[in-house]
Protein backbone atom coordinates (compact mmCIF):
# COMPACT_ATOMS: atom_id res chain seq x y z
CA UNK A 1 0.00 0.00 0.00
CA UNK A 2 1.00 3.66 -0.57
CA UNK A 3 0.74 6.93 0.90
CA UNK A 4 -1.19 9.14 -0.93
CA UNK A 5 1.93 11.72 -1.61
CA UNK A 6 3.57 8.22 -3.60
CA UNK A 7 6.13 7.87 -0.88
CA UNK A 8 6.59 4.86 1.04
CA UNK A 9 3.72 2.96 2.54
CA UNK A 10 2.67 4.35 5.58
CA UNK A 11 2.58 1.83 8.83
CA UNK A 12 -0.60 0.58 9.83
CA UNK A 13 -0.66 -0.51 13.35
CA UNK A 14 -3.68 -1.62 15.07
CA UNK A 15 -3.50 -1.66 18.87
CA UNK A 16 -3.88 -5.52 18.98
CA UNK A 17 -0.67 -5.76 17.08
CA UNK A 18 1.56 -3.31 18.72
CA UNK A 19 -0.22 -5.37 21.91
CA UNK A 20 1.29 -8.54 20.52
CA UNK A 21 4.63 -7.45 19.54
CA UNK A 22 5.04 -6.13 23.39
CA UNK A 23 3.28 -9.09 24.85
CA UNK A 24 6.06 -11.35 22.55
CA UNK A 25 8.57 -8.77 24.20
CA UNK A 26 7.70 -9.29 27.36
CA UNK A 27 7.34 -13.46 26.66
CA UNK A 28 11.04 -12.75 25.63
CA UNK A 29 12.61 -11.00 28.40
CA UNK A 30 10.90 -13.47 30.70
CA UNK A 31 12.15 -16.27 29.00
CA UNK A 32 15.90 -14.50 29.08
CA UNK A 33 15.15 -14.10 32.83
CA UNK A 34 14.42 -17.36 33.59
CA UNK A 35 17.53 -19.13 31.40
CA UNK A 36 19.75 -16.76 33.19
CA UNK A 37 18.67 -18.49 36.75
CA UNK A 38 19.31 -22.07 34.64
CA UNK A 39 22.57 -23.31 35.19
CA UNK A 40 24.23 -23.35 31.58
CA UNK A 41 26.78 -26.15 30.36
CA UNK A 42 29.40 -26.85 31.03
CA UNK A 43 28.81 -26.05 34.67
CA UNK A 44 30.23 -28.86 36.80
CA UNK A 45 26.94 -28.77 39.45
CA UNK A 46 25.14 -30.75 35.94
CA UNK A 47 27.20 -33.80 36.26
CA UNK A 48 26.66 -33.77 39.76
CA UNK A 49 24.10 -36.68 41.36
CA UNK A 50 21.73 -34.92 43.33
CA UNK A 51 21.03 -36.11 47.15
CA UNK A 52 18.03 -37.75 48.44
CA UNK A 53 15.38 -35.33 50.27
CA UNK A 54 14.60 -36.41 53.81
CA UNK A 55 13.27 -32.86 55.30
CA UNK A 56 9.84 -32.07 53.45
CA UNK A 57 9.51 -28.41 54.47
CA UNK A 58 7.94 -25.60 53.30
CA UNK A 59 11.62 -24.78 51.70
CA UNK A 60 11.13 -27.73 49.61
CA UNK A 61 7.86 -26.64 48.59
CA UNK A 62 8.98 -23.21 47.77
CA UNK A 63 11.51 -24.41 45.90
CA UNK A 64 9.17 -26.76 43.41
CA UNK A 65 6.97 -23.99 42.98
CA UNK A 66 10.45 -22.09 41.56
CA UNK A 67 11.28 -24.51 39.64
CA UNK A 68 7.41 -24.89 37.93
CA UNK A 69 7.93 -21.22 37.45
CA UNK A 70 11.31 -20.80 35.77
CA UNK A 71 10.52 -23.96 33.55
CA UNK A 72 7.37 -22.14 32.32
CA UNK A 73 9.24 -18.77 31.66
CA UNK A 74 11.51 -20.56 29.63
CA UNK A 75 9.00 -22.55 27.33
CA UNK A 76 10.36 -25.92 29.03
CA UNK A 77 8.78 -29.18 30.00
CA UNK A 78 11.28 -30.14 32.81
CA UNK A 79 13.54 -29.05 34.72
CA UNK A 80 15.53 -30.89 37.79
CA UNK A 81 16.87 -29.10 41.00
CA UNK A 82 20.36 -29.69 39.93
CA UNK A 83 19.40 -27.15 36.86
CA UNK A 84 18.79 -24.62 39.86
CA UNK A 85 22.23 -25.11 41.36
CA UNK A 86 20.76 -27.21 44.18
CA UNK A 87 21.96 -30.92 44.37
CA UNK A 88 18.53 -32.67 45.82
CA UNK A 89 16.34 -35.25 43.83
CA UNK A 90 13.68 -33.04 42.64
CA UNK A 91 11.74 -32.25 39.51
CA UNK A 92 9.10 -30.70 38.30
CA UNK A 93 7.30 -31.36 34.71
CA UNK A 94 4.57 -30.30 32.50
CA UNK A 95 2.45 -33.75 31.64
CA UNK A 96 1.44 -33.03 27.95
CA UNK A 97 -2.52 -33.26 29.21
CA UNK A 98 -2.29 -31.81 32.07
CA UNK A 99 -2.34 -28.03 33.17
CA UNK A 100 -0.93 -28.19 36.31
CA UNK A 101 2.80 -28.67 36.52
CA UNK A 102 4.06 -31.73 38.69
CA UNK A 103 7.06 -31.95 41.31
CA UNK A 104 8.62 -35.57 42.01
CA UNK A 105 10.78 -35.76 44.75
CA UNK A 106 13.42 -39.00 45.00
CA UNK A 107 11.94 -40.35 41.78
CA UNK A 108 12.62 -43.67 41.15
CA UNK A 109 12.12 -45.40 37.58
CA UNK A 110 10.62 -48.72 38.26
CA UNK A 111 9.32 -50.26 35.29
CA UNK A 112 10.38 -49.41 31.81
CA UNK A 113 9.08 -50.81 28.87
CA UNK A 114 11.03 -53.34 26.33
CA UNK A 115 9.93 -50.86 23.35
CA UNK A 116 12.17 -48.00 22.95
CA UNK A 117 12.09 -44.81 20.42
CA UNK A 118 14.49 -42.36 18.93
CA UNK A 119 13.31 -38.90 19.09
CA UNK A 120 15.11 -35.22 19.37
CA UNK A 121 15.45 -33.84 22.75
CA UNK A 122 16.42 -30.54 24.23
CA UNK A 123 17.66 -28.90 27.37
CA UNK A 124 17.24 -25.55 29.27
CA UNK A 125 20.45 -26.08 30.10
CA UNK A 126 22.38 -26.77 26.43
CA UNK A 127 21.21 -24.06 24.98
CA UNK A 128 20.80 -24.33 21.01
CA UNK A 129 21.03 -28.29 20.91
CA UNK A 130 18.98 -30.94 19.62
CA UNK A 131 20.20 -34.40 19.12
CA UNK A 132 18.81 -37.70 19.32
CA UNK A 133 18.05 -39.67 22.10
CA UNK A 134 17.52 -43.59 22.63
CA UNK A 135 14.31 -43.46 25.31
CA UNK A 136 11.52 -45.95 26.85
CA UNK A 137 8.32 -45.81 25.33
CA UNK A 138 6.59 -45.95 28.51
CA UNK A 139 7.92 -45.91 32.24
CA UNK A 140 6.33 -46.08 35.64
CA UNK A 141 8.16 -43.71 38.04
CA UNK A 142 7.92 -43.66 41.98
CA UNK A 143 8.59 -40.54 44.47
CA UNK A 144 7.06 -38.62 46.51
CA UNK A 145 5.15 -35.43 46.51
CA UNK A 146 6.25 -32.07 48.09
CA UNK A 147 4.53 -33.25 51.19
CA UNK A 148 6.31 -36.38 51.31
CA UNK A 149 3.16 -38.15 50.24
CA UNK A 150 3.82 -41.34 48.19
CA UNK A 151 3.28 -40.63 44.45
CA UNK A 152 3.01 -43.24 41.52
CA UNK A 153 2.91 -42.02 37.45
CA UNK A 154 2.33 -44.38 34.87
CA UNK A 155 3.83 -42.12 31.51
CA UNK A 156 4.12 -43.21 27.94
CA UNK A 157 5.65 -40.86 24.65
CA UNK A 158 6.33 -37.25 25.83
CA UNK A 159 5.79 -37.83 29.36
CA UNK A 160 7.64 -40.85 29.87
CA UNK A 161 10.46 -38.94 27.83
CA UNK A 162 10.91 -35.85 29.80
CA UNK A 163 10.80 -37.74 33.40
CA UNK A 164 14.06 -40.20 31.88
CA UNK A 165 15.41 -36.91 31.14
CA UNK A 166 14.71 -35.14 34.33
CA UNK A 167 16.28 -38.44 36.27
CA UNK A 168 19.04 -38.31 34.09
CA UNK A 169 20.01 -34.84 35.32
CA UNK A 170 19.61 -35.96 39.19
CA UNK A 171 22.18 -38.73 38.59
CA UNK A 172 24.08 -36.32 36.65
CA UNK A 173 24.14 -37.35 33.05
CA UNK A 174 23.72 -35.03 30.27
CA UNK A 175 21.08 -35.93 26.78
CA UNK A 176 24.99 -35.82 25.16
CA UNK A 177 25.70 -38.90 26.98
CA UNK A 178 22.59 -40.36 25.68
CA UNK A 179 23.32 -39.36 21.74
CA UNK A 180 25.69 -40.76 18.63
CA UNK A 181 29.12 -39.90 18.97
CA UNK A 182 28.18 -37.37 15.75
CA UNK A 183 25.62 -35.99 17.22
CA UNK A 184 27.75 -35.08 20.03
CA UNK A 185 30.75 -33.44 18.24
CA UNK A 186 28.03 -31.43 16.48
CA UNK A 187 26.24 -30.81 19.93
CA UNK A 188 29.62 -29.56 21.88
CA UNK A 189 30.67 -27.43 18.73
CA UNK A 190 27.49 -25.80 18.75
CA UNK A 191 27.89 -25.16 22.99
CA UNK A 192 31.56 -24.45 22.06
CA UNK A 193 30.74 -21.39 19.84
CA UNK A 194 28.82 -20.14 23.14
CA UNK A 195 31.14 -20.37 25.57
Amino acid sequence: MESEGGGPPEEVDSGEERDERELDAQERARRRVALAQIRQYPDVVLRMRANEVERFDDDLARLADKMAHLMRDAHGVGLAATQVGVLQRLFVFQARDEEDVTAIVNPEITKRSSGVAVAEEGCLSLQGVLVPVERALDVTVEGQDVTGAPLRLELDEMDARVVQHEIDHLDGVLMLERTTDEARREALATLRKTL
